[in-house]
């Protein structure tokens, strides 16, 4: 069982197992149907496409929630089940951005109690650099009956946050860039800054100049600069809208510090009613 990340060459010794499934994660905030062009244009032999917008997340409320809300549970076990996915599938997610968006697959499928699921570490890049074709056709996935498992995955809301935020023996983490984290730019939500006391830990840091993910020794020492001694327990992560945290996450995991918890709503939830403090500057 592969439960964080997996290398090009296992899912190409798998590529016709029928108890495995590979899922397409590629996305763009600029153009949402861009990553559908590219799945369509060539993808994993067998891989099927789920899109952040329209299978990942929820219905987005104005005032209410953030930019890419959870979807419920219900809502989840149904996308699952129509992907084919049961108890005896090794589920694998890839994107073509270092894990950035396949991580949420990941996440999703862990907190819902499904471990057999891990991100391909170098996306279709390392797939096409160690030599395997794409392929376009668009497979038929007989659907299986997906249930919900007891997890070791966390969340909190915002009320959960602003309670522990700042306080003794609690770190909540920041995963955007240090100038979003700083509240210097702002490209994306309508309020810069980060949540009063939270560090930054920005997630593109976890990748090596190659695309793939850092070693665990590196991304050990890479949170412990940050985060210290704190436990899994009592760390949390966030970023602009619950997906690019899950990178973090998972590179929490792989560096063998355990399962922090994950604020979904993350930035645009945590600014949408407007008024939870901000703040600016280094912490």
């Amino acid at each position: 069982m592969f439960t964080t990340l997996i290398q090009a060459s296992d899912v190409y010794a798998h590529r016709n197992d029928p108890n495995w499934r590979f899922l397409d994660c590629r996305f763009r905030l600029g153009d949402t149907d861009e990553g559908r062009r590219l799945y369509e244009a060539g993808h994993l032999p067998g891989a099927l496409y789920v899109h952040l917008d329209e299978d990942l997340s929820g219905p987005v409320v104005a005032g209410e929630t953030g930019r890419h809300p959870l979807p419920s549970v219900a809502e989840a076990v149904k996308l699952f089940s129509g992907l084919g996915i049961d108890e005896q599938v090794q589920v694998v997610a890839y994107d073509d951005m270092g894990g950035a968006i396949a991580a949420r697959v990941w996440w999703m499928l862990h907190w819902l109690g499904h471990e057999a699921a891990a991100v391909l570490n170098g996306g279709i890049a390392a797939w096409e650099a160690a030599g395997y074709v794409l392929d376009t056709e668009q497979p038929r996935v007989t659907p299986r009956t997906f249930r919900v498992r007891d997890s070791k995955k966390r969340m909190v809301s915002a009320e959960d946050v602003d309670r522990i935020s700042g306080k003794d023996g609690w770190r909540v983490i920041d995963s955007r860039t240090p100038e979003r984290y700083r509240g210097e730019e702002e490209p994306i939500d309508p309020v810069a800054g980060h949540i009063p006391g939270a560090k930054n830990a920005p997630h593109p840091e976890t990748i090596g100049a190659d695309g793939r993910f850092k070693s665990a020794e590196e991304l050990r020492k890479h949170f412990s600069d940050i985060i210290g001694e704190t436990s899994s327990e009592q760390t949390v992560f966030y970023c602009g809208s619950g997906v690019t945290a899950c990178r973090n996450l998972l590179a929490y995991q792989e560096a063998g510090l355990g399962d922090a918890a994950l604020y979904a709503g993350s930035w645009s939830d945590w600014i949408a009613p407007g008024t939870r403090p901000v703040a600016t500057g280094e912490e």
